[in-house]
């Protein structure tokens, strides 16, 4: 039984704090059908560029449009794998280096659904959700990110 109901609120204000990690984890210790978690996280990196370090990413989105390609996504993973449930959170606004941006959580009775989804996951919200970043420089100037 899935958990494939009303779309799910997706963006967080700033960083997935550790603590919301934990919880989303300890929550489900009572559900004991299932046999696996895998879990992703998108942490923001302190690249160098042009000789500047990157301090923080201001994330800003087209939301609703961005939520209705989560909740497609979302239905996309529930119809091609046997999950028991999924929680999908990224960040708006400004996220520092070092902290977590996007946090994905796949949970199944078995492992390979639980890894196969979650991968999917991460690679689909890369290509076909309108989320934009706004490298933030310790020189206080800006960029928006290129995926690379």
């Amino acid at each position: 039984m899935s958990e494939k109901k009303k779309p799910k609120k997706v963006f967080v204000s700033g960083s997935i704090s550790p603590e919301k990690i934990a919880t989303s984890i300890a929550n489900h210790q009572v559900k004991t059908n299932i046999g696996a978690h895998s879990i992703f996280l998108g942490q923001v990196r302190a690249d160098e560029i042009d000789g500047k370090t990157v301090t923080a990413i201001d994330y800003s989105a087209y939301e609703e449009m961005a939520e209705q390609k989560f909740y497609e996504i979302r239905e996309a993973a529930f119809d091609q794998f046997d999950l028991t449930c999924m929680h999908i959170y990224h960040s708006l606004g400004e996220v520092k280096s070092g902290e977590i941006c996007l946090f994905i959580f796949t949970s199944s009775a078995h492992r390979k659904e639980a890894i196969e989804a979650c991968n999917f996951l991460v690679e689909e919200i890369k290509a076909k959700v309108p989320i934009f970043g706004k490298e933030l420089f310790e020189d206080e100037t800006h960029q928006w990110k290129v995926n690379r």
